[in-house]
């Protein structure tokens, strides 16, 4: 059976992605693939880590399947802890490389024991069951489907949004825990190119934790500046969008019509004034 190699990242969201393109010399039938999970931000200034423990991977074929009738292909069964926090403004983990047989994917399945956040000045760690999520798997659907052919690279990057998949229970001078609902965006980065720049106020000053975002109809992702004022919002699918940013005090500054463009990064930077 022809393989293929395939890396799996996963991105909070800096790591330069190696190229979709690069041939690789690989038996028939078999391809590389890579998984590399990331997060698009929230506001993380009383967070000091967002951990997440992943149990296993799976990926599902689309078609007949593979020869034991299953669609679906385990990728890994190692135990997996991440500290989703680290990953920022473009900074990913590879979660695997390997090889697997040829053919179209459409589905990303991981398999999350438990979660959990820290919160800055207190040593206690806020652990989050996931329903379901150790038993039947979060799943996260490739659209449009990975194309794994022989001698290329495909990377398939897991963008997870803190934001929304981490829910406070009161607040957080009196938070009642955490609820965690994950929502984690798939992107293959072969069709997919990255936005990234600096905010400045009108002195040129560098802003920190400004909101960055890109949409199409909808918002597809997120970022907050760093401290030297830098943002990176990476596997965005090709296309024009608008891209926005703005931060508490300061009026909202958009782009319209900023073209992504796949395996490229699109310099965009962003001069804010004060209200």
């Amino acid at each position: 059976m022809m393989k293929k190699r395939l890396t799996v990242l996963i991105t909070a969201a800096l790591i330069l992605i190696a190229g979709a393109c690069n041939e690789i010399k690989n038996g028939d039938d078999q391809g590389r693939v890579v998984l590399k999970v990331t997060d698009a931000p929230f506001d993380i200034s009383n967070i000091e880590s967002a951990l997440v423990t992943i149990t296993r991977i799976e990926l599902k074929k689309v078609g007949d399947g593979i020869s034991d009738g299953s669609p679906f292909i385990t990728l890994s069964e190692d135990t997996i802890n991440i500290d989703l926090i680290d990953l920022r403004n473009g900074v990913t983990e590879t979660l695997l490389d390997l090889e697997i047989p040829t053919g179209s994917y459409n589905m990303v399945r991981l398999y999350v024991d438990e979660a959990g956040l820290k919160l800055k000045d207190s040593d206690e760690i806020h652990r989050v069951k996931v329903p379901s999520g150790s038993q039947t798997g979060i799943k996260i659907f490739l659209s449009p489907a990975l194309e794994v052919s022989e001698g290329n690279l495909s990377e398939i990057l897991l963008d997870v949004d803190l934001s929304r998949s981490f829910i406070l229970r009161g607040n957080m001078d009196h938070n009642n825990g955490f609820i965690f609902k994950p929502v984690i965006r798939a992107a293959n980065m072969a069709k997919a190119g990255c936005v990234r720049g600096f905010v400045t106020d009108t002195a040129g000053v560098k802003i920190t934790e400004a909101s960055v975002w890109i949409e199409k109809d909808t918002v597809l992702a997120t970022a907050f500046t760093d401290t030297l004022g830098f943002y990176a919002i990476i596997g965005i699918p090709a296309g024009e969008y608008s891209v926005s940013a703005t931060k508490e005090g300061y009026d909202t500054v958009s782009f319209d019509g900023v073209d992504i463009i796949a395996g490229n990064k699109t310099p965009l930077d962003f001069e804010l004034t004060k209200k």
